[in-house]
């Protein structure tokens, strides 16, 4: 069985042949209030991204009391708490999901979340969510990712802080439950330095999995996301926020909102770069291939009966007129039918 080349989500078609599916990560860039989670949906559809995307999360389930926070949260947040405390604040409860999904309806654009937690899942799993991300977090909780297969739901499956092995086995659960894995190429750190973006290991995916591909994208700015297309991402995410001086794990390295509509622009220009691959004059280079591209000329008098060479044929422009000179090895040792002068176009 081979993983889907097509995948649909709530009616928008992610494939190898169609258009960049761009997920604005909006994750716990609402700080628990609902209103500024709906702030964060306007901006997305503003800048015409197709999904924006949440976390769903009960502390007492995702994490001990007593884990300190990562060295990027302490960073971000400027105090030392427990990522318990920190996660608390952040948290939307059932009611929230319903009304953030239901608003997302509203606006056209995609409501995707990232359940953290079994209890996260089932909460869910009830309100029919239509495909759900996954975190590098969880990638080695292979419980955990054979529930998830188990809905039988599109999910996107970001490979942070993996080894290949670790990749090979979580890959795996899907490969024996759910075909429909968008596998994305991650570096779980906020933010990361350009040379740890490994955006060539999309070939090493595509090559050992066969299964779609994307970016979960923690680079500076625009950043490394762009240059995923080329390597077969069909699917990137990128963080955003409303204000990236804001107190949070991951404002700080979040696009701003108008640096998420110059990544979508981006995309989109890129696409366009991309958008043919077979070898052919475009429309825009017809009228300059007359005017620049040459033909055949005597380079002197030639009288007839005389041989073609070297000597006597040259290629110069011609306004598009006469023989194209990618037929002048044709001509040489053939016979002249009639006299040329000088520049005049043999025919």
């Amino acid at each position: 069985m081979e993983f889907y080349k097509e995948i649909y989500i709530d009616g928008r078609l992610i494939s190898e042949k169609g258009k960049t599916f761009i997920i604005a990560e909006a994750g716990v860039n609402h700080g628990g209030d609902v209103e500024l989670a709906k702030k964060l949906v306007d901006i997305a559809a503003e800048a015409q991204v197709d999904a924006v995307k949440f976390q769903a999360f009960r502390t007492d389930k995702l994490i001990l009391n007593t884990v300190k926070k990562a060295d990027y949260q302490i960073q971000n947040t400027k105090n030392e708490d427990s990522q318990a405390s920190m996660l608390r604040k952040l948290e939307l409860n059932l009611d929230a999901y319903i009304e953030l999904k239901s608003y997302c309806e509203s606006k056209g654009i995609l409501f995707l979340i990232t359940p953290f937690d079994e209890e996260s899942l089932k909460e869910l799993e009830s309100i029919d969510i239509p495909a759900y991300k996954i975190a590098s977090t969880d990638t080695t909780n292979l419980l955990f990712l054979k529930k998830i297969a188990q809905t039988n739901k599109p999910v996107f499956l970001s490979t942070g802080m993996c080894d290949i092995e670790e990749v090979d086995k979580a890959v795996k659960i899907f490969k024996e439950i759910n075909l429909k894995l968008i596998l994305l190429q991650c570096t779980a750190n906020y933010p990361i330095s350009d040379n740890e973006a490994d955006l060539l290991v999309l070939n090493q995916y595509k090559e050992r999995y066969g299964c779609l591909l994307g970016y979960s994208d923690h680079s500076v700015g625009l950043g490394a996301a762009i240059y995923s297309l080329p390597l077969g991402a069909k699917v990137v995410e990128k963080h955003f926020t409303i204000d990236k001086s804001a107190n949070g794990p991951d404002h700080s390295a979040s696009l701003s909102p108008s640096e998420l509509k110059s990544f979508v622009k981006e995309i989109r220009r890129c696409e366009q770069f991309l958008s043919n691959s077979m070898k052919r004059i475009t429309p825009g280079e017809i009228s300059n291939k007359k005017s620049l591209q040459k033909s055949l000329v005597a380079s002197k008098e030639i009288i007839q009966g005389e041989v073609f060479s070297t000597t006597n044929i040259v290629a110069k422009r011609a306004g598009g007129n006469g023989v194209s000179a990618i037929h002048g090895l044709d001509y040489i040792g053939k016979i002249a039918k009639k006299n040329y002068l000088t520049d005049e176009l043999i025919d």
